[in-house]
C-alpha cells in the first residue's frame, strides 16, 4: 500500500515538473473573446420603462409608478365588457419589474385586465401576463397592483382576475 502512495505522488510531482513555469512557456491559443455586451445581461428598465433603483429597501422606493399612474389603474372602466377568468391565490412579484400587471396561469395569451381584492373591495386595471401551469396554481401581482387593492403584502391573498376593459 506503502508504494502506491508512494507511485501516485511522485506521478504527481512529475505532472507538475512539465507545467509550464513562466508565462511565456504556455502555448499561445487563438481565443475570441466575447462581446461584452453578450457576458453579462444588460440592465434593462422594469415595467414602464423605469429602473428600481439599485439601493431600494422600502416599498415605496420599489414603487416607481406615479400618483397619476395610480389614480388611472384604480379607476373602474366604465360599460367595460369583462369576463370572470377566476379565482387565484396571488403572491408579491418581483419588486424590481414596475407597473400594474399579474402573471397567471388563468390566461393563455398576454392582454389587458383587471384584479379584485374582495378583502378590500378595490380593484387595479392590470396587464394580463401568462404563466405555465394549471389554474389553481396561483399568480405574481406587482408590487404597485398590491398597494392599489390594499392586500397585505406579506400574505397569500385571493383575488378575483377579470380579462378585458
Amino acid at each position: 500500500m506503502t508504494r502506491i502512495s508512494l507511485c501516485a505522488a511522485l506521478l504527481a510531482l512529475a505532472a507538475c515538473a512539465q507545467a509550464p513555469q513562466t508565462p511565456q512557456e504556455a502555448p499561445v491559443v487563438d481565443a475570441v473573446v466575447p462581446n461584452s455586451d453578450l457576458i453579462r445581461p444588460k440592465l434593462r428598465p422594469a415595467g414602464l420603462g423605469r429602473v428600481v433603483p439599485k439601493a431600494a429597501r422600502t416599498v415605496e422606493e420599489f414603487d416607481v409608478t406615479t400618483a397619476e399612474e395610480r389614480q388611472e389603474a384604480a379607476a373602474v372602466p366604465a360599460a367595460a365588457v369583462e369576463a370572470k377568468l377566476g379565482l387565484t391565490v396571488a403572491s408579491l412579484g418581483d419588486p424590481t419589474q414596475a407597473g400594474f400587471w399579474i402573471k397567471t396561469p388563468l390566461v393563455k395569451s398576454a392582454g389587458k385586465g383587471r384584479v379584485v381584492y374582495p378583502g378590500s373591495g378595490k380593484s387595479v386595471q392590470v396587464d394580463l401576463i401568462p404563466i405555465e401551469g394549471e389554474s389553481s396554481a396561483g399568480s405574481r401581482l406587482s408590487l404597485a397592483a398590491f398597494r392599489i387593492i390594499e392586500a397585505p403584502l406579506t400574505e397569500l391573498p385571493e383575488v378575483e382576475v377579470f380579462s378585458g376593459g
